[in-house]
């Protein structure tokens, strides 16, 4: 059994009234030991009774693939973009849809991007090589880059895809503390 469910694309019966379902929180990062699986079913505009009903359905079919629990949230798309909405973020920014197997964002025209900014300036050489064998690997062995797909877009800015952001940030922390994360949105053509 798998965590990622939205890599597993389960074929699911769900009705029209779906907009998307969509896995968010920690089981989406790589690395991580999740509790439960956090799901969150989208849904166009339709009463809340009848979401909660739906919701029930699918959590039972999306169980059938999973060890973990799962735990779904229910949302039209007012709820979901409410201020007040503490899962909001996590949906938009980090949200892989099962469906689709994408990131959710991407049904609304724009995609996730995570860069890490960083810099070596006040390290010593030695910490230095090493933040370079971290990202670059050693001796026959993949860094982080070629190990989960990132790209140097700059002196000093790492872009990854959002689910490998601990296994990028905790083992860079290690070495230097002058790094920070900046989440954006691309838009699509």
């Amino acid at each position: 059994m798998m965590q990622n469910l939205w890599q597993k694309k389960p074929k699911l019966n769900y009705s029209k009234d779906v907009f998307d379902i969509v896995q968010f929180g920690s089981s989406i990062f790589e690395d991580s030991k999740p509790n439960d699986i956090d799901i969150a079913v989208i849904f166009n505009k339709i009463p809340l009774k009848e979401q909660l009903n739906q919701a029930q359905e699918i959590k039972k079919q999306l169980q059938k693939y999973s060890e973990l629990p799962i735990h779904t949230n229910s949302f039209d798309f007012y709820s979901l973009f409410e201020s007040s909405n503490f899962a909001r973020n996590g949906i938009l920014f980090y949200g892989k849809s099962i469906i689709s197997g994408e990131p959710f964002s991407k049904k609304l025209g724009i995609m996730p991007k995570l860069q890490i900014l960083y810099s070596l300036r006040d390290l010593e050489k030695k910490d230095k090589i090493r933040f370079n064998y971290l990202l670059n690997g050693k001796s026959g062995k993949y860094g982080l880059i070629k190990q989960y797909g990132g790209k140097i877009v700059a002196p000093g800015i790492i872009e990854i895809s959002t689910e490998n952001e601990k296994a990028f940030f905790e083992p860079m922390k290690k070495i230097t503390s002058s790094i920070k994360i900046r989440r954006i949105f691309e838009t699509q053509d």
